[in-house]
């Protein structure tokens, strides 16, 4: 049982971790640019999205 919950725990951290280090991904230079998701005005969750350059 601990070995399990041991297991789980270091999937989490290193999924939680990677997460972390994701930003915006540029395919190309005159391409697609993904836009993190972020907090909007009056506290409003404003959803990731592709956005073209």
């Amino acid at each position: 049982m601990r070995r399990l919950v041991r297991y789980l725990l270091v999937t989490a951290l290193l999924l939680a971790g990677a997460a972390s280090l994701s930003g915006c991904i540029v395919l190309s230079p005159r391409g697609r640019v993904w836009v993190p998701g972020y907090w909007g005005p009056p506290h409003v969750w404003v959803g990731g999205h592709w956005r073209y350059r």
